[in-house]
């Protein structure tokens, strides 16, 4: 007995929406209803390609804080330019999410997805024969504005092409793709600097990513153009034959696919930037924006503490470097601390999946939010103690911050820009939203170590637990529940 779509037994075709044909669940000749639609092969390769996006970013991100001490060292950086190579990254993603990234709305969904890799690859290769600073900071801006496109384009090319049941779990699935890069990252990282104990370790260690992505980004030639994005620009053949694509299973449903024609004058208006702060996209670009800039501000903050809880806790490094072999002792003993921390995020996205679909994105963001505030709150605790017991309210409180900030605003953040936009102007909402985090993400980078010795830690820690309890205030101000929602009526 096989499954078969009510729409497709013999009648006159219905004319649908993209969204509604990838949600069309298969019933039984009884009338039973599967609870969810079946992903086809098609669906499972750009999710998985997608997947594979994240993790090469969490991947080289990670794996550059591994190489960084190796790099100072090779080419003599001073203070002000290992602050300007630690930021270049940060830089280029915050251009790449607002500029490439909001591409995607012009040129589709498709290509941007290619380009971003090949731009990725090609950043990628320069960087290993990098001589100075100056080329190093140019190949890893590039290398950010490569993975800046990919914040909203991955998230688009997964969200059009998928069942709105399944499209948080599936899109935080491959998000979380990014910490489980971190972790493969940091562990090539601390393998390479086994093997290979001298300065030229950094080069292997990028090395080592160069073929993967050159066979991801021969992947991404080879999946369909988002069915959603053609039909919003009017392009409905198109729209039909890559939903006929997407789709592709056994049993077939749909056997034919006719989809509505509404709109489509509109749909050939180039979108605009304006467009975002318009009264119909204002409260959903505040809420996709704010929010996402408040996390950030707590997240890349902690990132600062980091080290010294690390240095602190597992001990071991060497007080000064004096040697090649000190430098590549510290490295080794860096990469493992670091890796424990991304086990945490691993373990709190991981949550993060299995709930958003269940609990709602609000709920968990808000509640994500608080929890940050309260862990942070542990952790000021601590300057009142001193030996073990502030190592414990410290590590206690960073690691309640990082297991809430990835079960709450740091993964549903991501989700719910990708979401709540319009199909026409989704590449440019996600990616300013993107850009206007990182702009927290850089403004903590640079202020924070200024701030620690002006007001010090007990404040500094204070207003990050403003921030965070502002951002689940403005969440249920300007809240858009998205959960399961088809995304033609997220639009409306």
């Amino acid at each position: 007995m096989s499954a078969v779509a009510e729409a497709d037994r013999p009648n006159t075709p219905q004319a649908k929406s993209v969204q509604e044909y990838i949600d069309e669940r298969p019933t039984w000749p009884d009338g039973t209803t599967l609870k969810s639609a079946p992903m086809t092969a098609m669906q499972w390769r750009i999710w998985s390609l997608a997947a594979a996006g994240k993790f090469f970013e969490g991947f080289v991100v990670f794996m550059t804080g591994v190489a960084l001490p190796l790099i100072v060292r090779e080419f003599h950086i001073g203070a002000a330019e290992k602050g300007i190579v630690s930021a270049a990254s940060l830089a280029g993603i915050l251009v790449g999410a607002v500029l490439l990234g909001g591409l995607s709305d012009y040129f589709g969904r498709k290509r941007m997805f290619i380009a971003e890799m090949v731009l990725f690859c090609a950043f990628l290769g320069l960087l290993l024969l990098c001589q100075n600073f100056l080329s190093l900071a140019i190949c890893l801006f590039g290398l950010g504005m490569a993975l800046g496109c990919d914040y909203p384009t991955a998230h688009m090319i997964i969200s059009e092409s998928i069942p709105s049941l399944a499209r948080g779990k599936l899109v935080l699935g491959a998000f979380a793709f990014q910490a489980i890069g971190a972790l493969a990252g940091t562990g090539v990282g601390c393998l390479v600097l086994v093997l290979v104990p001298d300065l030229s370790a950094w080069r292997w260690m990028f090395a080592t990513a160069i073929i993967p992505a050159l066979l991801v980004t021969l992947g991404r030639f080879f999946i369909t153009e988002s069915p959603n994005w053609l039909s919003a620009r009017g392009q409905h053949d198109r729209a039909e034959a890559a939903v006929t694509r997407l789709l592709v299973r056994t049993p077939q449903y749909p056997s034919n696919i006719t989809l509505t024609r509404q709109g489509v004058a509109s749909g050939h208006a180039k979108p605009s930037f304006g467009a975002l702060f318009s009264q119909s996209n204002l409260r959903a670009t505040i809420f996709a924006s704010v929010p996402w800039f408040l996390q950030d501000l707590g997240t890349y903050g902690i990132g600062i503490f980091t080290p010294t809880i690390l240095a602190a806790a597992l001990g071991g490094g060497a007080d000064h470097i004096r040697s090649v072999s000190d430098l590549i002792t510290d490295g080794i003993l860096a990469a493992k601390g670091a890796a424990l921390i991304t086990f945490l995020l691993i373990v709190g996205i991981a949550f993060a999946v299995v709930l958003a679909d269940r609990l709602g994105r609000i709920k968990l963001q808000i509640g994500g939010f608080i929890g940050c505030a309260l862990g942070l709150l542990l952790a000021s605790f601590s300057i009142d103690f001193e030996g073990s017991s502030k190592i414990l309210l410290i590590f206690a409180g960073f690691m309640t911050f990082n297991f809430m900030t990835n079960i709450g605003p740091n993964a549903q953040t991501y989700l719910l820009a990708g979401e709540v936009f319009p199909t026409a102007v989704r590449g440019m909402g996600a990616g300013f939203a993107a850009a206007f985090a990182k702009i927290g993400a850089v403004a903590t980078a640079f202020l924070f170590p200024i701030l620690l010795v002006a007001i010090g830690t007990r404040a500094l820690l204070y207003g990050l637990v403003v921030t965070s309890i502002l951002g689940a205030i403005v969440t249920w101000i300007y809240r858009i529940e998205t959960t399961g929602v088809n995304l033609d009526e997220i639009g409306r």
